[in-house]
């Protein structure tokens, strides 16, 4: 495991309602990337037995978030916000499933940046989801 990676973990950590609540893991960050995975429970799933789509979204806005502040991990300011996103829901997917989702940089700015995150199931590699947010440093 990367020291980035293990730094990732320590800061993020505090963000107790995609860590603890939600379960989200983070598996690895590089430079502007970043992959995390979540093994989808009943209280991600809607009434249909498939995953929530708000679920799938707090996965790739916390993949988003993690990867856009991979280079200020170590002063701890988090300095990159979700501005806005657009969520593509290309297939259900099933409570048991783990999902990864992995996110890379498009454009890094100064300013803004546009991330996007590919969401494919670990099991058939199906994709999922895919989700392009555009970020602001604040």
């Amino acid at each position: 495991m990367s020291d980035t990676t293990t730094k990732a973990r320590e800061v993020f950590a505090a963000d107790r309602y995609a860590m603890e609540l939600t379960g989200i893991e983070i598996a690895s960050v590089g430079e502007h990337e970043s992959t995390c995975t979540l093994t989808l429970a009943a209280k991600h799933c809607n009434a249909r037995g498939v995953a929530m789509g708000g679920a799938l979204y707090t996965l790739a806005d916390f993949a988003a978030a993690i990867a856009t502040n991979s280079d200020c991990l170590d002063d701890e300011n988090l300095h990159w916000v979700s501005l806005d996103a657009t969520a593509h829901y290309l297939t259900p997917v099933p409570m048991g499933t783990t999902v990864k989702a992995t996110c890379r940089a498009l454009k890094h700015g100064r300013s803004t940046a546009l991330y996007q995150t590919i969401i494919e199931s670990l099991g058939n590699g199906k994709t999922i989801a895919i989700v392009e947010t555009t970020m602001v440093y604040v």
